[in-house]
């Protein structure tokens, strides 16, 4: 396909200061009983999200900046094990955090916040990072997609945090939205590598809103590649509702109303991988 355009590196520092910017200015305006909203995430209310969004600054720093790693996992043999440790060091946190009042968690959040960005800063974009995107299926990732993926944790958290309270309209802009969802699917390579499929078959992806977009997943040798190609007629083809992909992506929407209201065409077995991917540790 000549006009394939595959995905590649992205900048994501300056859309992650404008998440921090808008993420400070909902907690100070939050209510009492807003932080003690529940959320999508589980049994997390608003509070233990923010007490979560600190605690991967507060690490990041600590690990990257300061080489302290701190708490060791015991062994790791797979995937599993790896969000096992990961699922307890945050469930760790966020309970002892909620002896600490919002007050205090948002000043905390005002110094880690440009503190931990001036550090991602430092890291050259194609170097190795520290710790691989392991739901996009990498042993090693370079510090471009570390950073990504940094920034998709902020904007997913804090959207959770604003779907809680009806205040998600910010981050559907598309200068916010767009990063989010093209590092995302990034995933979808990964999620597709069992799907067998003849070369040049071709599955596009549609966000539909105004910071959605376009992509498409090509089978190129034995491989699924991730890119755009404005005009080609794909073999499927799923259209998200904006307000459903975040949700789909994070384990936030539930399978019956993932089928219900993404809009399909082409044979079923070509979009059966979609209705399971996550771009978090899960």
């Amino acid at each position: 396909m000549t006009n394939f355009i595959p995905s590649g590196p992205l900048d994501t520092l300056g859309a992650m200061a404008e998440l921090e910017l808008l993420l400070l200015e909902l907690l100070n305006d939050l209510k009492p009983t807003d932080w003690e909203r529940p959320t999508l995430a589980g049994a997390w209310r608003v509070k233990d999200i923010v007490a979560h969004l600190l605690d991967g600054q507060i690490r990041g720093l600590s690990m990257g900046r300061d080489g302290y790693f701190g708490e060791a996992p015991a062994q790791i043999t797979g995937y599993a094990d790896l969000v096992s440790f990961l699922n307890q060091l945050n469930a760790d946190w966020v309970k002892a955090m909620r002896r600490v009042s919002p007050s205090v968690l948002v000043s905390m959040l005002a110094m880690t916040g440009p503190a931990y960005r001036a550090y991602l800063q430092t890291l050259p974009p194609e170097a190795p990072a520290l710790f691989s995107v392991a739901w996009a299926g990498e042993e090693t990732s370079a510090n471009w997609f570390h950073i990504a993926r940094e920034y998709t944790e902020q904007w997913h958290h804090q959207q959770q945090i604003r779907w809680a309270v009806g205040q998600t309209a910010p981050l559907y802009a598309a200068r916010l939205y767009r990063p989010y969802l093209d590092t995302s699917l990034r995933a979808l390579p990964h999620h597709y590598r069992e799907v067998a499929a003849e070369p040049g078959i071709s599955i596009a992806i549609d966000v539909a809103g105004e910071g959605g977009g376009s992509w498409l997943l090509l089978r190129q040798g034995d491989a699924w590649l991730l890119g755009q190609a404005p005009g080609v007629h794909a073999q499927a083809r799923a259209v998200l509702p904006e307000d459903l992909a975040w949700r789909l992506f994070t384990k936030g929407a539930s399978q019956a109303e993932v089928r219900e209201r993404i809009q399909t065409s082409g044979p079923p077995a070509l979009l059966e991988p979609l209705w399971r991917l996550t771009a978090v540790m899960a």
